[in-house]
């Protein structure tokens, strides 16, 4: 547990730091980076006084996934529970498309582990970005935390949420607007999902 604290602190440092662009700033990101060390090192701590958790079925979550993705047929589906230094994963995807679109649906179990911490670093940060070409915050979702992204230029989307302290649903969308993404995220049955905890 100390190496995972050591490398989610040494994660949220350098993606603090680099993100300093101005010398004026440089003392207050370097503030929030701190902020953002203690806080998820706290949740660390907090993660290893609890029991392990087993990760649902990967079947269950694909069981999840919509038959189509704002008017995209689905073209695939799959899910896998995969293991990696230590922790277990569970995930199911689809892929929906047609002639110039495409949208990705992912649901992935971390059991609450101090992977969701590295799956979902926006979720110890809040953030409220916009340039020319599109936006970028965190947000709640249906009461849950929950990060967006759009390229209004290339048509681009990005949204996600945690369900539980344990699930990550990410819809990202290419060539379609950021209704699309949202309308996909509608339609996962997201009190299901919290339920299979």
């Amino acid at each position: 547990m100390k190496t995972m604290r050591l490398l989610v602190s040494l994660f949220a440092i350098s993606m603090f730091l680099s993100s300093c662009g101005k010398k004026k700033e440089e003392q207050t990101e370097q503030e929030k980076a701190m902020e953002l060390v203690d806080k998820i090192t706290k949740e660390a701590e907090n993660m290893s006084n609890e029991e392990p958790k087993e990760v649902v079925d990967a079947k269950l979550l694909k069981e999840l996934l919509p038959e189509e993705a704002a008017g995209l047929a689905r073209k695939s589906a799959e899910s896998e529970k995969v293991g990696a230094m230590g922790f277990m994963v569970s995930k199911a995807e689809a892929r929906y498309k047609n002639d110039d679109s495409s949208i990705e649906v992912n649901i992935i179990d971390v059991a609450g582990t101090g992977a969701l911490m590295g799956m979902a670093a926006w979720s110890m940060v809040d953030m409220d970005k916009e340039t020319e070409n599109g936006y970028e915050k965190t947000t709640t979702y249906k009461g849950n935390k929950a990060y967006e992204k759009y390229n209004s230029k290339n048509k681009d989307g990005e949204m996600a949420v945690i369900i539980g302290k344990r699930f990550v649903v990410t819809v990202r969308g290419n060539n379609v607007e950021m209704d699309k993404v949202k309308d996909t995220l509608d339609d996962i049955d997201l009190g299901k999902l919290e339920d299979l905890k």
